[in-house]
């Protein structure tokens, strides 16, 4: 449940990114209905598809608030943990009903770009807190205990503090660009598209770098220095994988004209991110 948990959170930030490239944010005109007196979207020969992707994404949203009402009731009645661990298993429930309430600020403000941005902001939080949750249930409640020198741990906390501008400047691009919400509405970021790309771009780059010289600082610890060692290294490696097919996919999208496609891609990628990034942060330490 706490896996499913982790998942759904990564895919509701596809489905809010289909809601925004196919500019269906207004698909629903209110909330928490989808039309004054009406809960769900009603066919007929005028609709358009607007109004199913905006309610699929809400229905999504149900659909964690249920995984999240499962995972307190996994977590906190695990009486053999502590009662701060048990704690944990209240947030995802608390920031799904969080995230129910900013997406009906977006609908009634009309998708006020400041709100949106807010709203992804939220999900990418979600995703590394879940992926926290699903990694301290695997562990025990014993003080944590680092897995390398402290040049590995402070590495591993500088690519944590990297992967918030890396998210922010990412959020600040599509809210400048052509995908930024309603083509009716119109809202746009007051930013130069292109020098907000170049700042993402960089921060990237940063992050990357940072990773190889944590990877090359977790091959230099002595051979055989323990399971939790190799553990540490095979996250790390995997985070390196998932940052490259985001880069990737970045230049891709930037030099053929940002296709609805791979712009989503590009959001699910985020996702992605940021769990591999907590997963690869996680490990740089065990827990008795």
């Amino acid at each position: 449940m706490l896996l499913a948990n982790v998942i759904g959170q990564i895919l509701i930030i596809g489905t809010g990114g289909a809601v925004r490239l196919t500019d269906s944010g207004l698909g629903c005109s209110t909330w928490p209905l989808c039309e004054p007196g009406q809960f769900t979207p009603q066919f007929h020969e005028a609709s358009s598809i607007h109004p199913y992707i905006e309610f699929g994404n809400r229905t999504i949203t149900g659909v964690l608030g249920v995984i999240g009402i499962m995972v307190l009731l996994l977590v906190w009645t695990d009486r053999d943990r502590t009662a701060r661990y048990r704690a944990l298993g209240v947030v995802p429930l608390v920031g799904v009903l969080a995230q129910a309430v900013i997406g009906g600020v977006v609908v009634l403000l009309d998708l006020h770009p400041g709100w949106v941005s807010l709203h992804f902001g939220a999900s990418a939080a979600l995703v590394w807190f879940s992926a926290y949750l699903l990694h301290r249930h695997g562990e025990g409640d014993g003080a944590p205990v680092p897995v390398g020198n402290r040049q590995v741990s402070t590495l591993g906390a500088l690519l944590g503090l990297l992967l918030v501008p890396v998210v922010t400047l990412g959020v600040l691009v599509t809210g400048a660009g052509p995908h930024s919400g309603d083509d009716e509405v119109g809202y746009r970021l007051a930013l130069d598209p292109l020098e907000v790309t170049r700042a993402h771009s960089g921060s990237v780059w940063l992050f990357a770098l940072v990773l190889v010289l944590l990877i090359v600082l977790l091959h230099r610890l002595p051979a055989g220095a323990g399971a939790a060692v190799v553990l540490a290294r095979r996250a790390a490696w995997l985070l390196l994988g998932v940052t490259l097919a985001q880069g990737l996919i970045g230049y891709v999208q930037y030099f053929t004209g940002l296709p609805e496609l791979l712009v989503g891609l590009h959001m699910v990628g985020a996702g992605t991110l940021v769990w591999a990034t907590a997963h690869a942060i996680l490990r740089l330490r065990t827990r008795a």
